[in-house]
């Protein structure tokens, strides 16, 4: 038993059951710690807002390496669009992204949770928390040592708790096509596009069930712009092989971070992580890794600090979160001077080949987000 547990409802209250929360609460809950988690959707696999696509580091070194086969499906280059639609291939020794069933991986995800004994409650929304002397009164919880939200974009937890909240976006809209296959299903096909895609791209992929197609765009609160997803689709069906007679079955859309993590990120025993804390690729939206390590990073801090054992897991939060420095500069540039001739002029070039694969593949060094986020890692873990 933890020192003083029996004045705490739980141990742990994480907000959200995504790819964050869920790798703090396995962290957390393996440790021994008591751990609910809130989610508010009674379907984890329901109204999704995420590509779900997942890079070899996630698949290899997470809980993810796990998921069962049937949920996933290997793509090992990427094949980048030119405005005019001129392509070029980009890959990388030994690499490889999977894009992923996404409603069916959400809904194991859950599963691992209640079968390592986290306190899942689907449909439970959060709604309020109050700070004690050594805690948070949770609605609909009681008292715990620590809160976590890991409830997205427009965090919930962090407008509670007085932490940051993240201020910069892209708005992504997404089509699932079921049963539909690509010519080149191997490929993560990605339009550079000012017209359709400004501060972005679209993407093309396939996954295990079909086929999935997104835009995303510079969010702008004033003038709020909806992605033109029929139109980037009748630009680009022909270049990857998707029928026109196909008609989307699902969509998904919603707000992705991209201003890098917020601040405060976490302060009296309150935390955020994943989309909530920012934690997500300026440049590429790219999420789930990120988020996992960070989530994983947190739930092992806090056990530690529960135990009597390890150091304030507010500092670690703040440590362990990427602050992808570079990706934001490359962020500040696209938003300003994006334009499409560079790219259809400079296409296959060594410069911009060079500049792709450092953005998709990072030439698969350890950059100084790695660095900063294993350093992290390494403090939480030296005891664990």
């Amino acid at each position: 038993m933890l020192p003083n547990s029996e004045r705490f409802d739980c141990d742990l209250v994480v907000v959200g059951a995504s790819f964050a929360g869920a790798a703090c609460a396995l962290a957390a809950v393996r440790a021994g710690l008591r751990v609910v988690v809130l989610e508010r959707k009674r379907d984890p696999g329901d109204k999704l807002r995420t590509t779900g696509i997942v890079v070899k580091e996630a698949a290899e070194r997470t809980w993810l390496s796990r998921a069962p086969e049937s949920c996933t499906h290997r793509v090992e280059r990427v094949r980048l669009y030119s405005p005019n639609l001129r392509s070029m291939a980009l890959s990388a020794p030994g690499y490889y992204f999977l894009t992923t069933d996404t409603p069916r991986l959400m809904r194991w995800l859950a599963q691992e949770l209640q079968r390592h004994g986290v306190d899942l409650r689907l449909g439970a929304s959060f709604t309020q928390a109050e700070r004690e002397e050594d805690g948070w009164r949770v609605e609909g919880v009681g008292r715990a040592r620590f809160l976590v939200g890991a409830d997205g974009a427009k965090s919930r937890v962090a407008e509670r708790t007085g932490l940051g909240r993240t201020q910069e976006f892209l708005y992504g809209i997404e089509y699932e096509f079921p049963g539909a296959a690509l010519p080149e299903s191997g490929a993560l096909h990605c339009f550079v596009s000012k017209r359709y895609a400004p501060g972005y791209i679209g993407w093309v992929a396939q996954n295990p069930t079909g086929v999935q197609a997104g835009l995303a765009l510079r969010h702008d609160a004033e003038r709020a712009r909806v992605p033109d997803i029929d139109g980037f689709l009748a630009r680009v069906r022909g270049a990857v092989g998707l029928p026109e007679a196909l008609q989307p079955a699902h969509t998904r859309a919603g707000l992705i971070p991209c201003g890098g993590p917020v601040f405060p990120l976490a302060r009296n025993g309150a935390m955020l992580t994943g989309d909530a804390a920012g934690i997500v690729s300026p440049v590429t939206a790219g999420g789930i890794h990120s988020a996992w390590a960070h989530g994983e990073t947190l739930g092992q801090a806090i056990a530690l600090h529960a135990r009597g054992i390890g150091p304030a897991p507010e500092s670690i939060a703040e440590d362990a979160a990427p602050r992808f420095r570079r990706k934001r500069a490359l962020r500040w540039a696209f938003d300003r001077f994006q334009f499409d001739w560079p790219f259809d002029l400079l296409l296959n070039s060594t410069p911009l080949r060079w500049a792709a694969e450092q953005v998709y593949f990072h030439k698969r060094g350890i950059g100084e987000d790695e660095i900063e986020s294993a350093a992290a890692r390494s403090r939480a873990s030296e005891h664990y």
